[in-house]
């Protein structure tokens, strides 16, 4: 612990980054949060808040004086965005009061799914065929050149949201006319089939300190297109596969140029050749409750380890991971059709954790054994499927 306390400022217009707050002020430091009025009834954790500032809606320059304006008083050490949508404007906010961390330069790295394929093809790190829609001549080179099918992805939207599958030049083109004067905010890649990844960890110093890779067991475009239930279990500890996907990962915070915080990263590893492709990344923990299946499988909390290593670098101190233990672990989570489901009925030991909120329901499972959390993932998957599944039209941002 430091002897003068920090001032964080954590930035967030969604709910989330609770176990970071709580970490910073465990460590001793003072939090203040800034965040949208209409999630002041969130179960934040007040105890852990200094105070709180709220928006309606964001417009940039109306934050910067708002921030100014309590600059006056208090000294901020700290600028943090708790979301990847916040993740761009955060680092806006500290070029302009000239705060430590990450820059528009390198967030952009981190938000732009373009500039994160171009960034990655230059330093050598394989990527699925792609091209920008700035040029008509390069969009038909590429449908000319890369078979189909393709994606078609937003540069700036997270998850799946707002990604469809294209299967001809004529579909493409008549995809890319209904765009008009915002083509140049997406671009094309090839699909490959395959098999999905996550690699969630921790980079200090510029050095990826600790990674744990997973596996959709269901890709989130199938879950968000196909209404269907989101699966994510450990990889195979010691696999060809999980040294491949770190290492690359790897790879991928040094061409990016991430120094220190939280990362979330994405790779396919393709069914015909078993290539690994990088896909996308962020600067923040993995949502969907990915950090607590993270924690289980591995005994390190994500949130609270970032918050750890922002005052470290802040401090100019070492940083030391926590005791890290092998397990594998599972996550299954869905809509429900019931505002509070009722998971009684799930009575296997292997269970560590059931969410609690309303319309969903989810599970997270623990085990030595990598056979055991897969047999689990699949018996929940038909149950939910039968008893509680609900589904609603994936958000739509590309037309």
């Amino acid at each position: 612990m430091s002897q003068k306390p920090l001032n964080f400022l954590c930035i967030t217009t969604y709910f989330k980054g609770e176990p970071f707050l709580e970490s910073c002020k465990k460590e001793g430091h003072n939090v203040y949060l800034l965040t949208k009025k209409k999630l002041e009834n969130e179960d934040w954790p007040w105890k852990s808040i200094d105070d709180v500032f709220y928006i309606d809606d964001w417009n940039q320059e109306n934050v910067i004086k708002g921030i100014a304006y309590k600059f006056r008083t208090i000294k901020f050490d700290h600028f943090v965005a708790l979301d990847d949508f916040d993740v761009e404007k955060v680092a806006l906010l500290r070029e302009h009061f000239r705060m430590p961390g990450m820059g528009r330069t390198t967030a952009h790295y981190f938000r732009d799914k373009l500039a994160m394929r171009i960034k990655a093809q230059e330093e050598g790190v394989n990527v699925p065929k792609f091209t920008a829609l700035f040029s008509n001549d390069a969009i038909n080179k590429y449908a000319d050149t890369i078979p189909a099918p393709w994606l078609l992805k937003p540069r700036m939207e997270a998850s799946a949201t707002g990604i469809k599958k294209i299967h001809s030049k004529d579909e493409l083109w008549q995809i890319v006319n209904d765009l008009g004067d915002e083509r140049d905010n997406y671009l094309v890649e090839k699909f490959a089939p395959g098999d999905v990844y996550h690699v969630d960890g921790l980079n200090f110093d510029a050095k990826v300190v600790f990674s744990r890779v997973s596996k959709y067991l269901d890709t989130p475009f199938e879950v968000a297109h196909g209404g269907g239930i989101f699966r994510s279990a450990s990889c195979e500890i010691g696999s060809e596969v999980e040294k491949g996907l770190q290492k690359m990962n790897v790879d991928v915070m040094k061409a990016f140029g991430m120094q220190s915080g939280a990362s979330h990263t994405e790779f396919i590893v393709s069914k015909a050749t078993g290539e690994l492709f990088f896909l996308e990344t962020s600067s923040r923990v993995g949502g969907a409750n990915l950090a607590e299946m993270v924690e289980f499988s591995s005994g390190v909390n994500l949130w609270g380890e970032w918050a750890k290593i922002e005052i470290a670098k802040l401090n100019k101190q070492t940083y030391k991971l926590p005791k890290i233990h092998s397990k594998y672990a599972g996550i299954v989570v869905s809509l429900s059709r019931f505002e509070y489901p009722d998971t009684s009925s799930f009575t296997d030991k292997e269970i560590v954790w059931r969410m609690h909120k309303p319309w969903h329901i989810g599970l997270i499972v623990v085990s030595d054994s990598s056979e055991r959390i897969l047999e689990l993932l699949d018996k929940y998957m038909h149950r939910i499927s039968n008893e509680f599944h609900a589904s609603i039209p994936a958000p739509d941002k590309s037309l």
